[in-house]
């Protein structure tokens, strides 16, 4: 334990450091959802007329909640550019050949992905707050809301992490991000499920990450809803995610 931790905190600390001081990592991670915070609550605010939008906190909190789960997932998926990154430049090959537990690797890479993420979310809160964003939740459920962006960052960073090392190059950016992006606004981003109509109230009726998103929401708006049910398909991703990247680890050690 004492191996894997160590070999964690190094290159989690690497990560942090490689972002902090890289304009060119840590601004796309912001600017993006700032940029989706501003065109989807300030262009799209006047959804909230619709005669059935429900939202008793407001359009620029219903499209928060969206905008901080995006931002954690990117954090996470970020995080696989950042390993494929370390693969071609022949670093990651080194930390293979000199870990003492491997296992820490993908650890400290969820680390970086986690940390890089609160300050990308921290960043979001306040421009939401500056806003005029309404927070109708308790404590308790504002704990939740950023528990439910934890598990959604580990999990985005696994899946990232996994791919990277299957992988092995930053060509695959397109393949380890499409997917995320997809599931997202494969979800009720604009509006609430009710209002959808068509294949694309189907689809995001069956979409997992439209139950974390109303569970979200649910916490911000003081009403939770779900909640159980968007941990246990977090958790259950999250498990099978490690496993996948624990193979995409041992497919990168066979490959020397």
């Amino acid at each position: 334990m004492r191996r894997f931790l160590y070999v964690a905190r190094g290159v989690g600390w690497r990560s942090i450091h490689n972002t902090l001081v890289s304009p060119a990592i840590l601004l796309p991670s912001i600017i993006f959802p700032l940029f989706f915070l501003v065109a989807f609550a300030g262009g799209l605010s006047r959804l909230a007329d619709v005669p059935s939008f429900h939202y008793a906190p407001g359009y620029t909190s219903f499209q928060y909640v969206f905008v901080f789960l995006q931002s954690a997932a990117f954090g996470g998926v970020f995080t696989g550019f950042a390993v494929a990154r370390d693969f071609e430049s022949g670093f990651a090959r080194r930390l293979l050949l000199s870990a003492p537990r491997r296992s820490g690797i993908i650890a400290g890479y969820a680390i970086g992905a986690l940390l890089r993420w609160l300050i990308t979310g921290t960043v979001v809160t306040l421009a939401a707050l500056i806003a005029g964003m309404n927070v109708d939740g308790t404590r308790t459920d504002l704990l939740g809301l950023l528990g439910l962006g934890i598990l959604f960052n580990f999990v985005a960073a696994l899946w990232g992490c996994g791919l990277a090392m299957f992988l092995r190059t930053e060509q695959a950016g397109a393949v380890i991000q499409m997917p995320v992006f997809v599931l997202l606004f494969l979800a009720p981003v604009y509006v609430p499920l009710p209002l959808l109509t068509g294949w694309i109230h189907d689809v995001a009726r069956l979409n997992p990450a439209t139950v974390v998103l109303e569970a979200a929401r649910g916490l911000l708006a003081g009403s939770p809803v779900k909640f159980a049910l968007a941990l246990a398909l977090l958790a259950g991703a999250a498990a099978l995610l490690a496993i996948f990247a624990r193979r995409g680890l041992a497919s990168a050690e066979r490959a020397g």
